[in-house]
């Protein structure tokens, strides 16, 4: 059997529903003369998903596998992916979206199209189950998994690169081989949200000097579960990223002009300018946008503790 063009890795934990969604997307590419695979790794599923899986097999009009990562967490079961990987570009897909019909095809004529883009990423949508609160506009989007840079390419690369998302992404399978694979340290567990694994892989490829694109017709849209809808969600959230940029330790971010408790100063500065827009948009009523300060803070709030909390609470 000849090695297919793209393998499509999708990473699943308990979602069976959902995943087969997101397998019949896959299922009714417009891929033409393109052959691809997909390998389903299943992190330790207990509902129905070895199930769903094997008798989707039957329908499938490409070669659909399913390996098991008992490790627990999206940078294990995405690695395992790649162990797997037969094709010379590696993709990615959530369980929880759903691919455009063009999406396979995308991607590889945009990384056949420059032979020096290292990856590509696009778009990914809402799929929304429930009409949106009046504060949940895109600036809140992080914490939805979501992405829409806009309608024009944008080159992603440097010191500090716009970033993509693995829900949405595919990368050539030379560049694990060259820079590793995603880093299990900075992946959430249990009910920990706000993890940095697919930012920070990909400020190490942007920083060893690889380059990508955001592809605006490379387009995934995600369901947004209602809890995700909720403050108190974006809130969690929110803590949980900046604990996690404090795990990550990433030098060009944190380089200012003085440190403070482990905490860079130029993160009390916009911190200090966030508290001052909040007590503004309060005093003011506009709610909407005191909430996008307040979750700015609650950034500051876990990166501040974890940092308190690495070096002893000193």
């Amino acid at each position: 059997m000849s090695s297919p063009d793209i393998s499509v890795v999708v990473p699943t934990y308990n979602r069976s529903t959902l995943l087969e969604r997101a397998l019949r997307s896959l299922f009714s590419q417009a891929a033409d003369e393109l052959s691809f695979e997909i390998i389903v790794v299943d992190n330790n599923s207990s509902d129905a998903t070895p199930e769903t899986v094997e008798s989707l097999k039957t329908s499938s009009p490409v070669r659909l596998r399913s390996v098991r990562e008992p490790r627990q967490g999206n940078a294990y079961a995405r690695n395992t992916g790649i162990d797997h990987a037969a094709a010379p570009i590696v993709a990615f897909l959530d369980d929880d979206v759903v691919a455009d019909e063009n999406w396979v095809r995308t991607i590889k004529a945009a990384l056949d199209r420059d032979r020096q883009l290292s990856f590509v990423g696009g778009r990914i949508l809402p799929l929304w189950e429930q009409v949106p609160p009046s504060w949940l506009t895109p600036a809140h989007w992080a914490p939805l998994a979501l992405l829409d840079y806009g309608k024009d390419r944008k080159v992603i690369a440097g010191a500090a690169p716009p970033g993509l998302l693995t829900a949405n992404i595919g990368v050539r399978r030379e560049v694990f081989d060259e820079i590793g694979r995603f880093s299990p340290a900075l992946q959430r567990v249990k009910g920990g949200i706000g993890s940095m694994e697919d930012h920070e892989f990909l400020l190490r490829m942007c920083r060893r000097g690889k380059s990508g694109m955001y592809v605006p017709d490379l387009i995934t849209r995600a369901a947004v579960d209602p809890e995700r809808m909720t403050k108190s969600y974006h809130r969690r959230w929110h803590r949980g990223h900046g604990r996690f940029y404090a795990i990550m330790h990433d030098p060009e971010w944190e380089r200012s002009s003085f440190q403070l408790a482990g905490v860079p100063g130029h993160l009390y500065k916009e911190t200090a300018r966030h508290a001052v827009m909040w007590c503004s948009r309060v005093l003011t009523g506009n709610t909407d946008a005191a909430f996008e300060s307040e979750c700015q803070l609650r950034f500051f709030y876990g990166f501040f503790s974890e940092r308190r909390k690495r070096s002893g609470g000193n």
